[in-house]
């Protein structure tokens, strides 16, 4: 098995930041650098400022070459199975040299950067509302609004509140995946 490096597009990186995705579905990968099914994988956000590894995986089997395609030309995707998840934490990767959206790592590069990710934190029951007033005639009306909202503004400008069980002053509100005062009285400044 080889170690590889797939850079995140940032479109991309703000989804898998917002919503759980269980795989990293590329497309456009040239055969030059083709990681193989097996292969371990850096998830990396290639920010402005320096590399920074925002999650680990495996690349999975994906999708075969399209049919009739040339030898050497570029296949329709590669599939990366998360197996750990820092969006929230990520990891500096300075040493990293990326060479495109995939570049080969060695072993002991590898396992540096994928320590600095750490084990997974613990698990725990997380209370999440979203509370909206919803003018409607019924309630079955009032909950057709209500996912229509939801899908309509979603996280962009829906605030979330999440509070550990239990713990409900802990409450924080969350807008596009990260804290966010609402209220109107404090400054953010």
């Amino acid at each position: 098995m080889s170690a590889w490096a797939v850079v995140i597009p940032s479109g991309r990186f703000e989804a898998e930041r917002l919503f759980h995705h269980d795989n990293l579905e590329l497309t456009g990968i040239s055969d030059r650098h083709r990681p193989a099914p097996g292969d371990e994988v850096l998830v990396v956000r290639d920010d402005q400022e320096r590399p920074l590894v925002v999650a680990l995986g495996r690349v999975g089997a994906g999708v075969p070459q399209r049919a009739g395609a040339a030898p050497g030309s570029v296949r329709d995707q590669l599939v990366v199975t998360y197996t750990r998840r820092a969006f929230d934490e990520p990891a500096p990767a300075d040493a990293l040299a990326l060479d495109g959206p995939v570049t080969p790592v060695d072993p002991a590069t590898y396992r540096e950067l994928a320590g600095r990710v750490g084990p997974p934190a613990d698990r725990r029951t997380y209370l999440v509302s979203l509370d909206l007033p919803i003018e409607a005639s019924s309630r079955a009306e009032a909950v057709r609004l209500f996912w229509s909202y939801v899908r309509e503004l979603g996280p962009r400008e829906l605030p979330t509140y999440v509070w550990p069980s239990g713990d409900e002053l802990a409450m924080q509100a969350f807008v596009l995946g990260a804290e966010a005062n609402q209220d109107p009285e404090e400054d953010d400044d």
